[in-house]
C-alpha cells in the first residue's frame, strides 16, 4: 500500500467540484427567495471561476501530454470555459427575480452538463490510466491549492492558459476578493 492510497485524486477533486457545483445549479431553480438565488449563483460563479483556473493550469497540461488526442481535448474543454464564462459574466449583472436570469442559469447548466459530460465519462477515466496515481495525487494538491488564490469572477477577454493563470492570475484573484469583500458578494 503506498502512501497515496487514501488520498483523493486529481479526478476525485474535480468530480466533487462538478457534483457541488450542479446541486447549487438544482437548488437555485427551487428557491424562492430572490436574494438567496442571487448568492447561490455568485457562489456557482466564483467556484467554477476557480476550478476551471485550477484546470487549466494543472489539469490541461497533463492531458495534453498524457491523452491521445489531448490537444483536441483541451481545446475543446477551454472553447466550453469560454462560453460559460461569457455566460456568467452576464449572470453577475442581472437580477435573480427576472426571467433573464433563469434563461441564463438554464443555458449554464447547459454547457456546464456537457463540459462534466465529456471530462466524467471520457477524459478521466484515460487520466487515470495514462497517468500515475501518485501524480495524480500531486496534481489534486496543486489543485486545490490553485483554487485558493484563483480569481473568483468571469474574466472572459482574459487568456484561458497555463502562463497568464501562474502570471497574472494571483493578483486577478487578490483583485476579485477584495472586490468581493467590498461589495458584500459571497464566493
Amino acid at each position: 500500500m503506498t502512501e497515496t492510497a487514501g488520498e483523493q485524486d486529481v479526478v476525485d477533486v474535480l468530480t466533487t467540484d462538478h457534483r457541488e457545483v450542479l446541486e447549487l445549479v438544482e437548488e437555485i431553480k427551487v428557491t424562492a427567495d430572490a436574494e438567496k438565488r442571487r448568492d447561490l449563483a455568485d457562489t456557482i460563479i466564483s467556484e467554477l471561476v476557480r476550478h476551471s483556473v485550477a484546470e487549466e493550469m494543472y489539469v490541461y497540461p497533463a492531458m495534453r501530454k498524457h491523452l491521445p488526442n489531448g490537444e483536441e481535448a483541451v481545446e475543446h474543454d477551454t472553447k466550453e470555459h469560454k462560453e460559460l464564462e461569457k455566460i456568467m459574466k452576464k449572470l453577475e449583472d442581472v437580477d435573480a427575480n427576472g426571467l433573464e436570469f433563469r434563461r441564463l442559469i438554464d443555458e449554464l447548466e447547459t454547457v456546464l452538463r456537457d463540459h462534466v459530460g465529456d471530462e466524467e465519462t471520457e477524459q478521466f477515466p484515460l487520466l487515470r490510466a495514462q497517468v500515475p496515481r501518485e501524480e495524480l495525487v500531486e496534481m489534486a494538491q496543486k489543485v486545490e491549492a490553485a483554487k485558493k488564490i484563483a480569481p473568483t469572477r468571469p474574466h472572459p477577454l482574459a487568456p484561458n492558459n497555463q502562463v497568464f493563470h501562474k502570471l497574472v492570475g494571483p493578483g486577478v484573484g487578490l483583485v476579485d476578493r477584495l472586490r468581493d469583500k467590498l461589495t458584500g458578494r459571497s464566493a
